[in-house]
């Protein structure tokens, strides 16, 4: 990972990814502007207000172990943008709520490339585009060999 830069934008990116990391999704939330938003984009589900927290709570719930390794961030302060390049990594051993249904505990270690996008103004998120490899992590749980049979709905 490259050394962080002196960017308030970058400081708040990464001040966002380690109360995710510690499963705060108080605070995890509380880093984000009024009216802005966390998409999931392979979920297809955006989350607003107080439900932002709902997306560090699921995947804590399914990974109780799960760890963000952040790669690369691009960092574009004149636009507000900060880019980052990552991997989902944890053990799945709960139940991992998707819009589809559930995927019960597998026990199946995870290691899939993310990319998240965000907007920034005055040092709060105004929105989290979370790019997630769906079909890298659901192939690593193993539910493509039967995907119908994977969800409980």
């Amino acid at each position: 990972m490259k050394k962080a830069t002196n960017s308030e934008n970058e400081k708040v990116i990464r001040e966002l990814y380690r109360r995710a990391e510690v499963q705060d999704s108080k605070g995890f939330t509380a880093l984000f502007a009024d009216g802005g938003y966390f998409w999931d984009v392979s979920a297809g589900v955006k989350y607003y207000g107080e439900d932002i927290g709902n997306t560090v709570d699921i995947y804590a719930k399914a990974f109780p172990d799960m760890h963000r390794e952040l790669y690369e961030f691009y960092v574009r302060d004149e636009e507000d943008v900060v880019v980052v390049e990552l991997a989902l990594q944890g053990t799945h051993q709960g139940p991992l709520h998707l819009p589809a249904g559930i995927i019960g505990a597998t026990g199946q270690k995870i290691d899939a490339p993310c990319c998240d996008v965000f907007h920034l103004k005055d040092g709060k998120v105004t929105s989290f585009h979370c790019y997630t490899a769906a079909t890298v992590l659901l192939g690593q749980l193993g539910v493509f060999g039967n995907l119908s049979a994977a969800l409980q709905q």
